[in-house]
Formats: structure tokens, sequence, C-alpha cells
């Protein structure tokens, strides 16, 4: 048969490539099987930067040096005892008994090279032998590790910022040294009143020390700011603030001492409200008072005058009543609420008032310590445990404030440091799935390819794992 249809050869089409599968989610249900046959695995993996800080900056040789134990114990030595109560309260659990619920975790027993965690008694035989010394000794192996870290992490501060307070810790057994004092929140409690600073820049604690519930004296407030001093870089420049609980000669000629320039805020007396009654007042529109002054004042007591700057706040018609008690920071008059500051700043009130409210921050940081460090926990009747217990608390705090000095952004400017409060730092680095590995006599562990701080978290390794003894910075540039 023949048609006169054009012959046309179709071109043969590309072979194209197989399209990607997608995935489909995991079905996770009421009926989904589960068993416990997975081995080595912890929900911990973050510990593995935190031990590989200590190891690197020689934590075990210091508590070895300075760490002093009448008791020998058997199922570990004094270092792996203070570093398994300093790790648990870094994971979270502030009370001995709560350790047994990480006893057999695989990655806290490696670092421990233990199978197991010792029981709670055994653990309190421990803590129970520690001299009362032991707390100042803890202060000192902090001192020395603040030094290699600012030395490894590249921090040379001229100019730092100490903020210094106190904090009310309510007690609800017998423990001693609880007194029924200022407890505003459970008032006829008995309490513990601790005093502590903390570097602002950084965010560090550096010095403090459990206290009886009663005020600290001018002479406890003078000796705990020299210790401070002497805990701090030589050569440095230091500025000082604290609350009205700290207002007395002896922290102003402790400050004197060490030529740190400072602003403290003032309790009313009848002899400053009339100095504050007869001052020459003008507007303040660069503050939120309604009025400022400025004059020069000697309390009674005190060795000369000083420089006291105000803010005063007028009060509504119906608050027009006479306050005699005394207001924390704020305090009042019949007409007019007011905010006094001691100072030896040459600078404007406004100056001076800004300075101040930046110690806010120090509030926030006890909070911390207190609330995810297990600060507030006194686990024992006796008062020298739990002021021993109060600094490996601070000790397992600092921890945090460390690595985020080795886990900081590339930046020089110590005021955009960024602070990640504990609580954060457990989400993000701590609480990270990871399986421990044993092959060809190596043991390693392994993360998921799916971890969203992946890259920070190899960045922080690799920072750590280049501390070399000498303590060289292995980060640029200079955070200062």
């Amino acid at each position: 048969m023949v048609t006169d249809k054009k012959k046309d050869s179709a071109k043969t089409p590309v072979k194209q490539g197989a399209e990607d599968v997608t995935p489909e989610p995991n079905k996770i249900g009421a009926s989904t099987p589960y068993d416990f046959n997975g081995k080595n695995l912890t929900p911990y993996g973050g510990l593995l930067p935190v031990i590989t800080m200590l190891e690197r900056l020689g934590f075990q040789s210091l508590v070895e040096q300075f760490l002093t134990s009448k008791r020998i114990p058997r199922a570990m030595d004094v270092y792996r005892f203070v570093l398994g109560i300093v790790l648990g309260l870094y994971i979270g659990f502030p009370r001995l008994n709560q350790l047994r619920f990480i006893a057999r975790d695989p990655i806290l027993t490696g670092i421990l090279k233990v199978t197991k965690l010792p029981v709670q008694s055994t653990f309190w035989r421990f803590v129970n032998a520690l001299h009362r010394n032991v707390a100042r000794q803890i202060l000192i192996i902090m001192r020395t590790m603040r030094e290699r870290v600012w030395a490894a992490a590249n921090v040379k501060l001229s100019v730092i910022t100490i903020d210094t307070d106190t904090t009310v810790h309510t007690l609800y057994g017998q423990q001693m040294g609880g007194r029924k004092s200022y407890n505003p929140k459970n008032k006829g409690k008995k309490s513990y009143q601790p005093m502590l600073t903390f570097i602002a820049e950084t965010r560090e604690y550096v010095w403090g020390e459990l206290r009886n519930g009663d005020r600290p004296t001018g002479k406890q407030i003078g000796d705990h700011l020299r210790n401070v001093h002497a805990a701090l870089p030589p050569g440095i420049k230091v500025y000082g603030r604290a609350d009205s609980g700290f207002y007395c000669q002896h922290a102003v000629e402790a400050y004197e001492e060490f030529d740190t320039r400072f602003v403290v805020s003032a309790r009313k007396t009848s002899r400053l409200v009339e100095q504050l009654h007869q001052a020459a007042w003008k507007p303040s529109p660069k503050t939120d008072g309604e009025a400022e002054c400025e004059f020069r004042y000697q309390p009674d007591g005190w060795k000369k005058e000083y420089r006291f700057v105000a803010l005063r706040y007028e009060k509504p018609p119906e608050e027009m009543e006479p306050e005699e008690a005394e207001q924390y920071q704020l305090f009042e008059t019949s007409q007019y609420k007011y905010r006094v500051f001691v100072t030896d700043f040459s600078e404007s009130t406004d100056m001076v008032v800004w300075f101040y409210r930046q110690r806010g921050g120090a509030e926030n940081l006890i909070k911390e310590a207190n609330n995810d460090a297990g600060l507030a926990a006194h686990p024992s009747h006796r008062f020298d445990v739990n002021s021993n217990h109060f600094q490996l608390a601070m000790l397992a705090y600092n921890l945090n404030c460390w690595l985020m000095l080795f886990n900081r952004e590339p930046q020089a400017d110590a005021t955009e440091l960024q602070h990640t409060t504990l609580a954060t730092s457990r989400l993000r680095f701590l609480f990270v799935a990871a399986k421990i590995w044993h092959h060809a006599g190596r043991t390693g562990v392994s993360y998921s390819d799916q971890y969203e701080e992946k890259g920070v978290f190899e960045r922080l390794m690799d920072r750590l794992r280049r501390i070399a003894p000498g303590y060289s910075p292995v980060m640029v540039p200079v955070l200062r």
C-alpha cells in the first residue's frame, strides 16, 4: 500500500534521572513497639566538651594539689568524687541521692573511669569527711582555673565591673546557722544569707561565702571585698557596684584601698533625710526621676565626706502618708520617694544612675545559680558541709561561663558578649543524644547527624583540643 504521508523520525527522549525518594516521617504512636536492647546510649553527650576543657586546663592536678580530705575513700579517689558531684550539679541534680539516676550512664562512668557510681551513703561519707577549709580551697582552684581560661580564651580585659549582692535561702530543716532575719518571701522562717560577687563582663563568679541568716556586719563586708580583689587578675581597673545592704564605711574603705571606683546605694537615715531636704534640687530630664541633686556628706562614723547623688519621685496624693518601714534601695518620706547613691564618680548624675542600673544583671545571675546550679539546695544539717556544697555548686555554675568564653563568636568587645544561661546551655549543648562505641582498642562518641548545633559543637571542640600547656590563646581576636 502506498501513502503520500511524509515520514518523520521522532527524536529519542533523553533518559531522566531517578527521582529522589521522599523519606517518610517516622510513625510513632501508642502501638509502637519498644525494647531496652540499646547499649552505651547516653542523653548527656555534651559532657565531652566539659571534660575536654577540664582535662586541658589541668583541673585534676589543681584538685589534687589544693583540696584536702581527712578520709581516704576506696570507691574512687578524691578528684573523681569531686568531679562526680560537680558534673551531677552541672547536669541538674543538686541532691546526692539524685545521682542514682545517672549511676550507670556510660559517658559519666567513662569520665570517672568506673562501671557504676557509688551509692548515696558513700558520697555522704565523703562530703562529711571534707574539712571546713575546703570551701576556701575550692575558691583558690576556681581562681587558678579563671586565669588559665582567660589565657587560653584570649580574654584580656583591662577594665572590669564587680557586682556584689546577697540572697536569701529559706531553710526547711534544722540546718546549723539558720536565723530568723530578713526574709521577705517567707517571713518568720529561718534562712541563710550568702554573699556573692560576679564579674559583670564575663558573668563569672569570683568570690562568695555561705553565711547565717543575720545581716552581714561592716567588717564582714570589708573582708569579702578584700578577698574579691585578691582573686582578681592584677593590673586591671576595677569598678564596683553594691546595693543598700552594703552601705557602710567598711565597704567604701575597701573599695578605696584597691583604687576601685564605686557606686553604692544608700540606706535611709535621719541625717541623710535632712540632707535631702536641704539640697538644691533641679529637673532631671535624662533619668526617670522628677528631680535630682548632689551634695557632699559625711555619715556618722565615716572618716571623711563623700559625694552623694539622689533622684526624687513625687508620691501620688493617696500615698501621702508617713512611711517608717525601710524600703529596698528606694526609701520614702511623707511626700517623696528617693533613690540615693554614694560614689567617687565625677561624672554627671544620669551617668551614675545609668551605671548602677546595669547591676540588675547580678540579680539574674544569682537567680540562675539558685535555680539551675543547685545553690539553694543545702543538703546537710551541718554548716561546714553546706559551705563546701555551696562552692561546688558555684564551680558548676562557672563551668558554663568558661565554656561560653570558648564558644563565643569572634568578637573583641566585651560589652557585646552574650550570656547563655545554664538552663539554655543544657538544652543546646548538654542534653545531646550520643552512643559510646569501642573498636580496635579505641573509644569514641557518635552523635546524631540531625543535631542542629553540629557546627557550633565542632568549633568548640576544636578550640578546646588546641589548648596546650602554657595556655597560649586558641582564639582570635582578643576580648577586651
